[in-house]
């Protein structure tokens, strides 16, 4: 249920989503990259925009998402701001831009601030980072605290899994999960966490929780915007959905565009330009 002041002609701001979670109202939030599916977004009922660095899967082909720098995430996450400049906006950190040191980690987020109009920051958090979320955060900038399955730790892992599937690794989030609180954080990200410890972990916090792929039980939930349309072609992850099947319909709209232009149909003279009236002759008197 979306409260009646969450509307498309006001910009949504951090007490508004504190306000849905207090009510008992889902919180609708979507990741996406770009201008385009933004603006479109914007036109929706959801309230939140994540920019997650899996803009280096999604756009850019790689296989996980440490490729995405701090540039490219600032170039995409203003592209986003202008195409909805009322949703509630969320930057990804992305891998380096905050590990290195807190000082480093409270400029890259203030470049997220000042260049892209991001209202709050997503950390990817463990034990080892809530100084950083406190440094981040004593700023004055906002921050999610991303925890569950941690795409920046591939290279350590191997391979991501579901988390808190044992009443020990259970312990552990929950533990986790009051610590960044403690630590400053403003908002949780539950992804790829066991539905029973995301809905202890919700009931628990205060503050808004965000789930991906950790069920219903969380006060909101965000999903890659490509996945619900339907455009990545069943390569996301378990827990995505495709609301819609825009691959196909994108397929047999370049095969359309791609016959019209091979039989002549395509540009016809509503999609050109001409030369105003008498000038062919005089460019055939010049010639």
């Amino acid at each position: 249920m979306i409260s009646e002041k969450l509307c498309i002609d006001k910009k949504v701001t951090y007490s508004d989503i504190l306000a849905e979670k207090r009510q008992n109202h889902k919180v609708i939030a979507v990741s996406c990259y770009d201008y385009t599916t933004a603006k479109l977004v914007s036109q929706t009922d959801v309230q939140m925009i994540l920019v997650g660095d899996s803009a280096a899967q999604v756009m850019l082909g790689f296989d996980s998402t440490l490729p995405a720098s701090m540039d490219f995430m600032v170039a995409i996450t203003a592209a986003v701001r202008r195409g909805a400049p009322n949703v509630y906006l969320v930057a990804d950190m992305p891998f380096l831009s905050y590990q290195v040191s807190r000082s480093e980690a409270v400029k890259n987020a203030g470049r997220f601030v000042v260049k892209a109009g991001t209202q709050m920051i997503k950390i990817e958090a463990s034990g080892a980072y809530l100084d950083t979320i406190k440094a981040v955060s004593d700023t004055g900038m906002p921050v999610m605290a991303h925890i569950g399955i941690r795409p920046q730790t591939i290279s350590k892992t191997g391979r991501l899994k579901a988390e808190a599937t044992t009443a020990e690794l259970a312990l552990e989030l929950v533990a986790l999960a009051e610590q960044v609180i403690k630590a400053g954080a403003s908002s949780l990200l539950l992804e790829g966490v066991a539905g029973e410890v995301a809905e202890i972990i919700t009931k628990r916090c205060e503050l808004p929780v965000i789930g991906c792929g950790s069920r219903s039980g969380c006060d909101g939930q965000i999903l890659i915007a490509p996945d619900i349309l339907g455009l990545t072609q069943g390569t996301g992850t378990k827990f995505a959905k495709s609301c819609g099947n825009l691959a196909k319909e994108t397929i047999e709209a370049l095969n359309k565009y791609s016959q019209d232009v091979t039989s002549g149909q395509f540009p016809d003279s509503g999609h050109t330009y001409n030369m105003k009236s008498g000038e062919m002759d005089k460019l055939q008197k010049l010639l």
